[in-house]
């Protein structure tokens, strides 16, 4: 591929996230159904090697470890943590996702990797009904009238590792002499495993919040607020998501940044996407701080830290573009 090639492709992937569009690996697991998953999760897709080191009473999905540049890495097979058959990976070719997901990587196992496309957020639905509400599936979309599912890998991450969602004594103390629950935090996300967390982080800390799994709703709630209470935000902080269906958290932070009203309401991105690029791109949209996620202590400090600053005027940070 030729130099201006290259430059071309990386600046329009790099640009997907100013547009509200995903660039999206289609994959296949057991059942012939086509699955979806983020390319800025993935750092790598190989063939599966034939030796996976079992790894001791580890969960059933946890097929062992297999070697990932020197380092081992924990591999899932992510049929069987959808209660499909199992890819028989000994036996049958089958590829690997090495993804990259709140700071840690892991490899997840798929029977064969299909194409890229890029979406429109806004064409990404989140499905209704409680059978949907207890599954993995976080949203659905379509390409040339075929139905593609995007897995809410975070909450299977979370059930089969499970995450530890306590703060510290120490910062719930911290936040006592900060006196946090006069104010009042937003939070933004459509996964459950993720508001799960929050929400017990923040009612650790006796932070009063509301949780709104949709970034759309969220804008209309704030414009509510606003008119409601003479055009003051009662919203210290905005906690907000980066990949949702409908709006994603790029558009949502550029959105709420262009409300004059909000211009001393902190926002922190909580994301997976924990790479330093997407980080640079929140910045550039507005934001102000970025947290990884499922990382309580981390979460509460910079919760603090933007409660501890929200007397001050806010200071606005350009990134430089990636």
């Amino acid at each position: 591929m030729a130099k201006d090639s290259v430059l071309d492709e990386a600046y329009q992937r790099a640009n997907l996230a100013f547009s509200n569009e995903m660039e999206m690996l289609t994959f296949y697991l057991t059942d012939d159904q086509l699955y979806g998953i983020n390319v800025f999760k993935i750092i790598e897709i190989m063939e599966c090697p034939k030796v996976v080191t079992k790894t001791p009473y580890s969960h059933p999905v946890v097929k062992g470890n297999i070697d990932f540049r020197g380092h081992p890495i924990s591999l899932f097979d992510l049929a069987e943590g959808l209660g499909l058959p199992t890819i028989d990976y000994r036996n049958t070719l089958s590829y690997i996702l090495v993804c990259e997901y709140s700071g840690t990587i892991q490899g997840f196992l798929v029977s064969r990797p299909n194409m890229l496309i890029n979406k429109s957020w806004s064409d990404i639905v989140k499905p209704d009904g409680a059978l949907y509400d207890r599954s993995y599936l976080t949203a659905i979309t379509y390409h040339n009238n075929v139905p593609i599912q995007i897995l809410d890998v975070e909450k299977l991450l979370v059930d089969i590792l499970g995450i530890d969602t306590s703060v510290s004594d120490e910062l719930v103390q911290q936040g006592r002499l900060l006196s946090v629950d006069q104010h009042k935090v937003l939070v933004v996300d459509d996964s459950k495993a993720a508001c799960s967390m929050l929400s017990a982080a923040l009612d650790q800390l006796g932070v009063s919040h509301v949780v709104m799994n949709s970034a759309q709703e969220a804008l209309d709630l704030l414009a509510r607020e606003l008119k409601a209470n003479d055009g003051q935000s009662p919203f210290t902080l905005i906690f907000t998501d980066l990949e949702m269906p409908g709006m994603d958290g790029f558009t949502f932070t550029r959105k709420v940044r262009e409300m004059p009203a909000l211009d001393n309401v902190r926002l922190a991105v909580h994301s997976s996407l924990s790479n330093k690029s997407n980080w640079e791109k929140a910045q550039q949209m507005g934001a102000d701080e970025f947290v990884p996620k499922f990382s309580p202590d981390r979460f509460a400090e910079v919760l603090l830290k933007q409660i501890a600053d929200s007397a001050k005027p806010r200071t606005v940070v350009t990134a430089k573009a990636s």
